[in-house]
């Protein structure tokens, strides 16, 4: 499959490097390395058909490319894409879902060996001399042994999270939309029901209206003294004051965070919990996905261009055509 150098394809921010190369070798790239919302002139931003980007696109940029025809977004949560006004647009987004999944659940399972077993804090007792000074590092309260997790949100990466969990002989159950056909997982029609079913909450749960700061005081008072929370989806869907609180008071054992609500800014708080892990966003940060993301983020553009459809497309824009596949009059 070859772009088409005559597609100009805007790359505003920055972006792998793999990606950058494939844009460049197939379509007529624009770069703005350090995008800060600037204007392109009025004939370059007319030619833009594409965008592929990281970066945060809202609705004034698209509006700024009056002939934009796809935004390939490099991540597989959307959230930073303002996908309603895009489709109102008939502008096709995509992500890159499937290509991250096994890192992103592996990630999962050492924030959750972390939270119970404390290697963070152990690494350091003993880096800080008192293993040596003290004795042996305290002994935890709690193991893997016999716990029960739920998994809110029961996509890929929830699946591949499961398959871990069973390895480890750990019950699980999930809390969906919807069931999903085929597992055998017990199905709980909310998340307070599943708060109180387990004593692992693992959130992989991406940012939408619906989600958004839904797992709250009342979800861990439901998980109880005991409960480990596990968040690799969106920070947005925590509300963060609440889960700062329940650690502080006991409401809730640990947590295991790869994800915040506004990122890379944490509150102190947060920072100081000797009971919470905090990892920087690298669920996916390694170089097989990032390699595999920057191929199909520039996949869908040249799928896009050549065939008239999209590789991944986000639900949302799903149905929409490109301009050469729709019916003559259809509007764009």
């Amino acid at each position: 499959m070859h772009g088409s150098k005559s597609a100009r394809v805007l790359v505003p921010g920055p972006l792998h490097e793999k990606a950058l190369q494939r844009i460049d070798q197939n379509f007529a790239m624009v770069r703005q390395e350090a995008w800060r919302g600037q204007l392109l002139p009025a004939d370059i931003a007319a030619s833009i058909r594409g965008i592929c980007a990281i970066i945060p696109i809202n609705a004034d940029m698209m509006d700024a490319f009056p002939n934009l025809e796809i935004i390939a977004h490099f991540g597989v949560g959307y959230d930073s894409v303002d996908v309603g006004h895009a489709a109102s647009r008939g502008i096709m987004v995509t992500h890159t879902p499937g290509v991250l999944t096994e890192d992103v659940a592996d990630i999962a399972i050492g924030l959750l060996i972390n939270a119970v077993r404390e290697l963070p804090r152990a690494e350091r007792w003993l880096r800080d001399g008192q293993w040596a000074s003290q004795g042996a590092y305290p002994l935890t309260k709690r193991t893997l042994q016999g716990r029960r997790a739920g998994i809110f949100g029961m996509g890929r990466v929830g699946l591949a999270v499961a398959q871990r969990l069973k390895a480890f002989g750990i019950s699980i159950a999930y809390h969906n939309r919807n069931r999903v056909e085929g597992v055998d997982y017990s199905f709980y029609p909310t998340l307070i029901g599943l708060a109180e079913a387990v004593d692992t909450l693992i959130s992989v749960a991406p940012s939408t209206a619906a989600t958004a700061r839904v797992i709250d005081a009342k979800v861990f008072d439901a998980l109880g003294p005991n409960g480990i929370f596990i968040n690799i989806g969106r920070g947005k869907t925590v509300d963060q004051n609440d889960l700062i609180k329940a650690l502080q008071n006991g409401v809730i054992a640990a947590a295991g965070l790869d994800v915040f609500a506004e990122e890379p800014n944490l509150p102190q708080a947060l920072l100081d919990l000797p009971t919470a892990t905090l990892l920087p966003h690298v669920g996916s940060a390694t170089e097989n996905s990032r390699q595999a993301m920057a191929d199909l983020c520039v996949d869908n553009l040249l799928s896009w261009f050549a065939e008239g459809r999209a590789v991944t497309a986000v639900p949302e824009t799903a149905h929409i055509k490109a301009a050469a596949a729709r019916p003559s009059g259809e509007p764009h």
